[in-house]
């Protein structure tokens, strides 16, 4: 999982430098509707389409252009402040000049306000502007889309969610387990997702029928319920089930029940015939250009990535769900809690919605990736607010997401960023991880069940559950076993876990509230956890909590000390401001020192703001190199700071320099559990470079040398790059790991349970993910 207090922005391969593409509309104010939804799921499948355009195009500057977006019918049309408006246009600007960008669309929603905007080319080659008109592929917002019309029958009793799929879709056979509807709805039906380039590589329209026989022979990859497996195939059944259940082909169903009851006027299956003139014309990276995507048609993943809509559609289908308007209230709150699995593992994914904490914020969302095409909603339903984002460029979910996280600053928290914590104190470092997340969780599911849908676990043992997190913070245990302490940490908000970090932290939220206001509430994704539990400790001399709810007194002297480190570290002129964000962040940096020097032990984390200066300082590798350094040296036990200058070692060519700031990555205390054979294949995914990926995996197999999975990862990547010897050595290297693997599995006890069939389901690795080789469509959930 991510920090829930700093967004993991890791910084894989640079792409290539491209000219801005200017805004190709002014912000546009207009009504709102409700909350935002985000996620963190790519339908990242096969090639895009080929459109008429210039190759290797570069974006210019159009002219400015004024679409015009009408308000809602029935509603009355609210603006943001200018200030807002002005802000939320800038820090999209100052995004799109990092590159590489074609078009783009921004729509963020807050109760009754609105603010859109297009920037950059929906066509380069005619340098017809992007605007908040343009239509995108959703690819996978899709599966929002299809959950709310499984919910929907399931309400009107036309549909068992528990039902077998096999009995509403006679055409998917029957399979070595059951696999029902809600199974489906979480990804925890164990149906594949795309096995082979092949696969998801459809280039001819197909029927429902046709689409599901794709994958229909295929066997599931593991027992229903046991493990979480993101998968389009999965929701091409349930867009079949829509079809059976209701009588109406898919497409007519979503407009006379999603689309049109909100008022997603321009949204539809993307087919080549439902396409207008405002369809976006996809590009993808090469080199140091844009080229034209390569062709697809998604009718082959109808229910899971085959709509298209404008991002005034998306905000419209946001203020539905906020609203309420397209299921009940308690059947929307069903839908944005996870998923759990069968031993107790939460899966970040409710139903048909990436759902999870965020700096305190609880975040119900749905990303999509595929050839043309890169999308994210966000949706806040406590906070009545909602994002949503289209580009026509390729892999951009890193960029998304970030810019998300901009947007959202701005529209809730006036700008002000939200910080981790540094400390040189490994121990330190443990409690403050789970503190962090406990106020995370705690805050995030206090508004989502008082001002959103949501429903909080069960109470039975509050004081208990108060012991209980003090024990995980007992600084002789994390001492002794501080990688055990970290797993125990990180499990500690789910079922398996007893749901420590949402019980206590909720009552704590709740307790704040009582005792400060709820205003209170949102100061601490500046002040940093150790603000909350200290708030909340002083609430509980007003409130005169019982001493069995107030933390053992280690923690509570933790709690003092990590508050006054803070205090001392702040920089004022970054109190309300990103680093980044700063006309001349240069003059900053003999404050972050002094800083430091004030506060080594405990002080506010800059490590993601000083990476995104060494990123758009990528045209200037001197810059881009003096930043990584930077962060580095303001915070050497950052796992984060040392992974990005590892990379960018590589792309400089000086790889034996990078890998020890790969293996001080690993030896933190958070590298050491996420940094796993799994945790390095699936940050592969984000890098564009050979070089560089081809790098990591060297490192990576000094970490991991008994791994078979990263030595065959590293052969391909040095045959693609020529090296025909040394692909053969790590081929050798992966074959001596296998063997040493399967003696290890011969002398383990044998497990009693049932098992998939052989090699179809990827062994769990201790901190929860899977092991598998990189897929050919990654599709990976998104984590707190």
């Amino acid at each position: 999982m991510k920090r829930l207090f700093v967004a993991l922005c890791w910084v894989l391969a640079a792409g290539p430098a491209f000219a801005q593409a200017p805004a190709a509309s002014e912000p546009k104010s207009v009504p709102a509707s409700s909350e935002p939804a985000v996620a963190q799921k790519a339908e990242a499948a096969a090639k895009p389409e080929a459109v008429p355009s210039e190759p290797g195009a570069k974006p210019a500057s159009p002219p400015e252009s004024s679409a015009k977006v009408a308000p809602e019918p029935g509603t009355k049309a609210s603006e943001f402040p200018p200030e807002v408006q002005r802000a939320l246009d800038a820090l999209v600007r100052a995004d799109l000049k990092q590159g590489p960008t074609a078009g783009l669309s921004v729509g963020v929603m807050r109760g009754g306000q609105r603010w859109m905007s297009g920037y950059g080319y929906r066509d380069l080659a005619k340098k017809l502007p992007a605007t908040v008109r343009t239509t995108y592929r959703m690819a996978s917002i899709t599966k929002s889309f299809t959950a709310v019309a499984v919910m929907q029958l399931a309400q009107a009793g036309k549909l068992d969610l528990d039902a077998d799929i096999h009995t509403l879709v006679p055409e998917y056979p029957v399979k070595q387990w059951p696999v029902t509807v809600r199974q489906l709805l979480g990804h925890l039906g164990g149906v594949p997702t795309y096995d082979s380039p092949s696969a998801g590589n459809n280039t001819k329209p197909v029927t429902t029928k046709e689409a599901i026989g794709l994958f229909a022979d295929r066997p599931l990859m593991s027992e229903p319920g046991t493990r979480y497996l993101y998968t389009t195939w999965g929701f091409n059944l349930l867009g079949a089930a829509v079809e059976t259940a209701s009588g109406q082909p898919y497409r007519e169903y979503l407009r006379d029940h999603v689309f049109g009851p909100a008022n997603m006027s321009h949204a539809d299956l993307d087919e080549m015939s439902t396409r207008d003139a405002q369809q976006a014309v996809g590009y993808r990276v090469a080199g140091a250009a844009l080229k034209p995507s390569r062709f697809l048609d998604v009718t082959s993943r109808f229910g899971g990535g085959g709509t298209r809509a404008t991002v005034e559609d998306l905000l419209g289908f946001a203020r539905a769900v906020l609203d309420h308007t397209l299921v009940t209230r308690e059947t929307m709150g069903r839908m944005q809690a996870t998923m759990v699995t069968r031993d107790g593992h939460i899966t970040d994914y409710g139903m048909g919605f990436a759902t999870y904490p965020l700096r305190g914020h609880y975040i119900v969302a749905h990303a999509g990736g595929q050839p043309e095409t890169t999308t994210l909603l966000v949706l806040l339903p406590a906070e009545d607010t909602a994002i949503a984002l289209a580009t026509n460029v390729e892999d951009e979910a890193k960029r998304l997401r970030r810019l998300s996280i901009r947007l959202m600053e701005t529209a809730l928290d006036e700008g002000a960023p939200a910080r981790g914590g540094h400390f040189t104190d490994p121990v330190d470092a443990v409690v403050y991880e789970g503190m962090g997340r406990l106020a995370s969780y705690g805050l995030a599911y206090h508004d989502w069940a008082t001002r959103g849908p949501g429903t909080l676990p069960a109470e039975t043992d509050l004081a208990g559950a108060f012991t209980k997190v003090s024990s995980l913070f007992d600084r002789a245990a994390i001492a002794r076993d501080g990688r055990g302490a970290m797993e125990r940490i990180r499990g500690a908000h789910e079922p398996r876990g007893e749901s420590l970090f949402i019980r206590v932290g909720a009552h704590m939220a709740a307790t704040v509230e009582r005792a400060m206001g709820a205003e209170r509430l949102r100061s601490y994704r500046t002040q940093g956890a150790a603000g909350f539990f200290a708030d909340y400790l002083a609430a509980c001399e007003t409130l005169k909590c019982p001493e069995a709810e107030r933390f053992s007194p280690t923690v509570r002297s933790d709690v003092a000390r990590f508050v006054a480190g803070w205090k001392r570290a702040e920089v004022p002129a970054l109190k309300r401001s990103r680093l980044e964000a700063m006309k001349d962040p240069e003059r900053l940096w003999p404050a972050l020192k002094e800083a430091a020097v004030r506060a080594p032990a405990v002080r506010p984390d800059y490590t993601d703001e000083l990476l995104t200066l060494a990123d758009r300082a990528k045209r200037n590798p001197t810059d881009r190199m003096r930043w990584l350094e930077r962060a580095t040296e303001l915070h050497p036990e950052s796992m984060d700071a040392h992974l990005a200058q590892a990379v960018g070692l590589m792309e400089a060519d000086r790889e034996p320099e990078a890998i020890p700031h790969v293996r001080e990555a690993f030896e933190t205390p958070e590298g050491s559990l996420v940094l796993s054979p799994a945790g390095f294949l699936k940050r592969l995914l984000d890098t564009r470079s050979p070089k560089v990926a081809r790098g990591l995996l060297r490192a990576a197999v000094t970490l991991h040398p008994d791994a078979p999975e990263l030595w065959d990862a590293l052969a391909k990547r040095e045959r693609a790059l020529g090296d025909a010897g040394a692909a053969k050595t790590a081929l050798a290297q992966a074959k001596r790991a296998r063997q040493v693997r399967a003696a290890q599995e011969a002398r383990a006890p044998k497990s009693t349970g049932v098992v998939a069939p052989s090699g179809s389901a990827p062994a769990q690795d201790k901190a929860g993910s899977t092991s598998p080789s990189v897929p050919v469509d990654p599709e990976s959930s998104p984590e707190p």
